[in-house]
């Protein structure tokens, strides 16, 4: 019987080998487990020249948590939807969205980190920087969180314009502690907190708003709506509503301070085509209770100031897209084989490998830049500098994430890779908060309105002057195209698109690596380069820039 039975194994064996196909090797392993601030030397060096060094320890300690737990959470953040609930089993109102365990361990361990509150935890020159960073490590591995984590952080310099309103709010929304409870908020351990600014009939012009607020006994009494009501999960929002005296900025509550629902009546979450881990909604107010902030008629310029900082945010997560979709590119071709050689190897996969290097690091550099300026009060120059960057990174990032697809092939055009999400994501920060047209005309506001904008932009640039010869050919030629303020206007996607590449070039020559910076300088601005990524010169340094962009 024993001899029977192993017989009986051997012919299943036999039977079974000649239906085994092929072994599977030739992939790249997982990228996972790394710290992505430890291995990103252009992050860490732009942390250090812009005055932030001393918060290393919180970016390592992020970094960890970004090339590790927070990538595989994100995939299932995203994977699952988050559900609009509006009434309860019993048929009682309740207009709340359902999230995945993974989208509250996403805010549970950005909140521990302080991503939406370490600048103002840290009164400190630098804080700004530092927490730009923590965005930065953040956005690569879950960017759809991005959204509550970024406007609670925003709309602390808004609040202070209601000292009273302040005092209550400011402990709430600067906690590390997420709470994800429906409670009054009075009730909970941390707050956070959305916007409502954009009506279907205006879009970024809000002065066509035509939600009414009625001033009452407690406060005022909003009737209206908002076609995009970002993050409806909050527990208060800033909205913008005409008052007796204009347009005026409100906050107003989730649920009232006895606990009742205030009367927010949320419509449908909206169907979009990237940041799914997210909820945005369309909603109604039916006589919503709120409390004013800032003067009545001047809500522009109130919540203007909750803008600049999620507009920063905009070139920021747009900066981490581009890196984390570089870094997935290198790790590929490290790993892959074709025509008998690694991809990185092969002199034309490095040209756009590099490329994307050097692009990244440039987006990098004027994100933690302009950090530094809204920091430092340099008001002038961060006005400029967070609108031309906005629309710059903004407006590379999905061209730059599209290239690093095809580093990939077709496995980069499956949901199992992190690399459609990145491609679904890019677009979305060149819309939110002004599309390009809007941050180049607001460029250009910036200029006409005094000469300290251009004197703080040119300044800005001749800290690096006589450094690269294609750098200055093209700073005088930017001086000269703006001596026609009469044709301004339809050349200004030109302008500001100029603008950019002289700041990331001054950045990158003050940055200290010769070989990025003069790279740079002949490809974006001496014309040696062509209209798509991977045309650099044939004589450049295509080692060094992918072995600074991600260690080997």
């Amino acid at each position: 019987m024993p001899n029977a039975s192993a017989d009986e194994g051997a012919s299943a064996a036999i039977s079974i080998e000649p239906f085994f196909t092929h072994d599977v090797e030739n992939q790249a392993p997982p990228l996972r487990d790394y710290n992505a601030y430890e291995s990103d030397a252009p992050l860490r060096d732009a942390v250090e020249r812009e005055h932030a060094a001393w918060a290393g320890d919180a970016l390592a300690g992020y970094g960890a948590v970004s090339g590790g737990e927070l990538l595989d959470l994100g995939f299932a953040a995203n994977e699952n939807k988050p559900k609009l609930k509006t009434f309860d089993r019993y048929g009682h109102r309740i207009d709340e969205v359902e999230f995945h365990p993974a989208y509250h361990r996403v805010m549970t361990l950005a909140m521990q980190h302080g991503v939406h509150s370490f600048a103002w935890r840290h009164q400190r020159p630098g804080a700004q920087v530092a927490r730009s960073a923590l965005a930065y490590l953040h956005y690569q591995a879950e960017a759809g969180t991005s959204c509550p984590l970024t406007m609670t952080y925003a709309a602390v310099p808004a609040l202070k314009h209601a000292p009273t309103l302040a005092a209550q709010w400011l402990p709430r929304i600067t906690s590390l502690e997420y709470d994800a409870r429906v409670l009054p908020a009075a009730d909970k351990r941390g707050c956070t907190i959305g916007m409502g600014m954009t009506e279907k009939q205006g879009g970024s012009d809000v002065r066509a708003n035509t939600s009414r607020a009625f001033e009452s006994d407690d406060g005022y009494r909003i009737v209206g709506h908002k076609w995009f009501f970002s993050a409806p999960m909050c527990d208060a929002w800033l909205v913008l509503a005409q008052a007796g005296s204009g347009l005026s900025c409100f906050l107003m509550p989730k649920l009232l301070p006895d606990g009742t629902r205030n009367a927010i009546r949320i419509q449908r979450l909206k169907d979009k085509l990237g940041d799914w881990s997210n909820a945005s909604s369309e909603v109604e107010f039916q006589n919503a209770w709120a409390e004013r902030v800032g003067e009545e008629g001047r809500g522009v310029a109130t919540i203007l100031e909750m803008v600049a900082l999620t507009r920063l945010d905009c070139m920021t997560g747009s900066a981490a897209l581009m890196r984390q979709a570089l870094v997935q590119a290198i790790h590929h071709c490290r790993h892959r084989k074709a025509f008998g050689r690694l991809l990185v190897e092969q002199p034309l996969m490095k040209n756009v490998l590099a490329d994307l290097a050097i692009e990244t690091e440039a987006a990098t550099a004027l994100a933690m830049r302009t950090a530094r300026a809204v920091d430092s009060g340099e008001s002038a120059l961060a006005r400029i500098l967070t609108a031309a960057g906005k629309y710059w990174n903004c407006k590379r990032a999905p061209a730059l994430v599209n290239e690093a697809q095809e580093c990939l092939g077709g496995a980069g055009y499956v949901e199992e890779s992190i690399m459609p999400r990145l491609y679904r994501q890019a677009p979305l920060n060149s819309i939110w908060e002004g599309s390009g047209n809007v941050q180049c005309l607001d460029v250009l506001r910036a200029l006409g309105r005094d000469s300290q904008s251009r004197e703080a932009l040119f300044t800005e640039l001749s800290t690096a002057r006589g450094a690269d010869r294609c750098f200055d050919g093209e700073v005088s030629r930017l001086a000269t195209a703006l001596d026609d303020p009469g044709t301004w206007e339809v050349r200004s996607r030109d302008l500001v698109e100029r603008m950019a590449l002289c700041l990331q070039g001054a950045l990158l020559l003050r940055a200290g690596d010769p070989v990025v910076a003069q790279a740079f300088c002949g490809s974006r601005l001496g014309g040696e380069h062509g209209l798509a990524f991977g045309t650099l010169l044939a004589h450049t340094r295509f080692d060094h820039l992918i072995d600074r962009a991600w260690p080997a």
